[in-house]
């Protein structure tokens, strides 16, 4: 079971900005009236880089943090229906925790819409980011997925 709050901190400011965006996600995804550009604001002046519960988070990019969360968020059918038939038979998003969620709907996003970034790096960072919430099956969960993802996202 995932916490809202992380374990450790991440790495960089890109690190620190996709952890911000998978929280962010997570918010938009338990709020009843969700408003993506709200959360992204409320980040950048309060969270990305604050104090929180004693711990000094890492300032985090704030333009690829607004990339990402707005891209995952304003196009989450679409990640939705690309990551469906990466899950086990059977499974369904509903099914999965909302962190893993915005962990698959933020990296399908970046394996989507952004090609600067090199495959192993959004699965790599990814995982970082699960590693910050869970221990070892929801990690492995999480690899496996968005290896399945990039395969059919970025055929070689």
């Amino acid at each position: 079971m995932a916490s809202e709050s992380p374990k450790q901190k991440m790495g960089g400011p890109r690190s620190a900005a996709r952890l911000g965006c998978v929280q962010a996600l997570y918010q938009l995804d338990m709020s009843d009236e969700p408003n993506v550009d709200r959360v992204i604001n409320e980040y950048k002046k309060h969270r990305l880089g604050a104090e929180l519960e004693g711990d000094q988070y890492i300032e985090a990019d704030p333009n690829l943090f607004a990339d990402i969360t707005d891209g995952a968020w304003g196009r989450k059918d679409e990640w939705d229906a690309m990551i469906v038939p990466c899950l086990a038979k059977g499974w369904t998003l509903d099914r999965i925790e909302a962190i893993v969620r915005a962990i698959f709907r933020a990296g399908c996003y970046e394996l989507v819409a952004r090609p600067d970034v090199p495959t192993a790096v959004i699965i790599n960072e990814y995982i970082d980011v699960a590693h910050a919430f869970y221990d070892r099956s929801e990690i492995s969960f999480v690899n496996g997925v968005l290896d399945k993802l990039a395969k059919t996202t970025r055929p070689k």
